[in-house]
């Protein structure tokens, strides 16, 4: 039995961190019906790479997920999904504020149907707040919550991520969001207990939460971080270094312990006997000179002797992989880190892997993103309770739509 078997999720969410969220929660077992208009489908069926006309990117993030086709728009349509939410746990949404409400849709006339739903609403700046009906994106995130400042050369400009990066910690921080508000629900000692409740999860918050006590510091030092490149101001050395073979190299000594080892790797023992070696922030003053060291000692070898001189002295490193490093690394063959399963579309393929083990109910990958409205017949018949004359009537209305999955 899967962990969430029996856990409900209506995913009406689109690009990226909503769609995250109910990944996730499908992975491990909870049923996810994802709704989409009947004629555009989800904006990521047409994003990026493609195969076969079909989106890699709506194969991975749509995994375990029912595609039902719906208007929400339209009266009938809304009327629908009202009915599904009498037995649903989540709904997950990331319109921009206020567009449920237009639809009648807000979590009042939800939570009306469904007193103990779980409202959990993704948006760009959050649902209240001067900002809140910019629209919001990502970029904007990682912009605005501080990371692109203090990310890239220190001569160099800002520097963006190459990936949603914004969007996937906005999804993971939801679904946690999600499992909180549902055992508080179920906990006798919460106030929350038998009440249903909202999740405001905007995509800047939850990225300027990983960035540590920025804050903090500036407001009790007045020191604002500064970008750094691949060195940090709090230890040294920390860098990548090139191999002999061209191979790049990651290398990090937050603990004096491993800072210690690795000089005496790398033929400086002398320099533990600086007073300014024994904590990371005058490390850190020092990097240019622990650096120059370091790429002395890491130019003449390859790669492979550099990894192993320093598991032996059980100092910290590891080459910087690129895709197909890491498909064809042993260790994460060994963990299934990237799974191999079938689609209907594409045949045997590689993604990863359901993000976390458990020992008694781990997580698994049922079925890939699936064809538009592939499941709207059976869901409305099952869940929604319309007879077989009101789906057709529907599907000719424009309001629905299905397909052969």
């Amino acid at each position: 039995m899967s962990a969430l078997a029996g856990l409900r999720i209506i995913d009406c969410s689109t690009l990226f961190a909503g769609p995250t969220a109910a990944m996730l929660l499908g992975d491990f077992g909870a049923e996810v019906i994802k709704i989409e208009h009947p004629s555009k489908g989800d904006p990521v069926r047409g994003h990026g790479y493609k195969k076969n006309e079909q989106s890699l990117w709506w194969i991975y993030i749509s995994r375990n997920k029912k595609s039902v086709a719906i208007d929400l728009g339209k009266k009938e349509g809304a009327e629908i999904l009202l009915k599904l939410i009498s037995s649903a746990d989540v709904l997950i949404e990331n319109f921009r504020p206020g567009t449920l409400e237009k639809w009648g849709l807000g979590p009042k006339e939800l939570m009306e149907r469904n007193p103990e739903l779980v409202v959990a609403r993704v948006s760009g700046f959050g649902q209240d707040g001067p900002y809140k009906s910019r629209p919001g994106f990502g970029t904007l995130a990682e912009a605005m919550s501080g990371f692109a400042n203090l990310t890239g050369q220190p001569d160099g400009p800002p520097t963006l991520p190459a990936f949603g990066l914004a969007d996937a910690i906005a999804g993971i921080t939801t679904a946690q969001a999600i499992m909180t508000a549902l055992y508080a629900l179920r906990n006798k000692n919460s106030e929350a207990y038998g009440k249903g409740q909202v999740i405001d999860t905007s995509l800047i918050e939850p990225i300027m939460f990983t960035l540590g006590p920025q804050a903090l510091i500036y407001d009790q030092l007045g020191i604002k971080q500064k970008r750094t490149g691949n060195r940090t101001e709090n230890n040294a050395p920390r860098n990548t270094y090139k191999a002999k073979d061209g191979r790049w190299l990651a290398i990090s000594t937050s603990a004096p312990s491993i800072a210690e080892r690795v000089m005496k790797l790398v033929g400086h023992p002398e320099v533990l006997n600086e007073p300014w070696f024994k904590e990371g922030r005058t490390r850190a003053e020092h990097a240019d000179e622990l650096d120059r060291y370091l790429n002395e000692w890491i130019s003449q070898r390859n790669s492979d002797e550099v990894i192993d001189e320093f598991t032996k002295a059980e100092a910290a490193v590891a080459q910087i992989y690129d895709i197909e490093d890491i498909l064809s690394d042993s260790h994460f063959k060994a963990r299934e880190t990237i799974l191999e399963t079938s689609d209907p579309f594409l045949g045997t393929i590689r993604m990863q892997n359901v993000i976390y083990k458990l020992s008694e109910s781990p997580g698994e990958i049922k079925w890939t993103g699936r064809a538009l409205g592939a499941d709207t017949s059976e869901v409305l018949r099952e869940v929604a309770g319309l007879s077989s004359a009101e789906i057709q009537s529907l599907e000719s209305k424009g309001v629905i739509a299905s397909a052969a999955s």
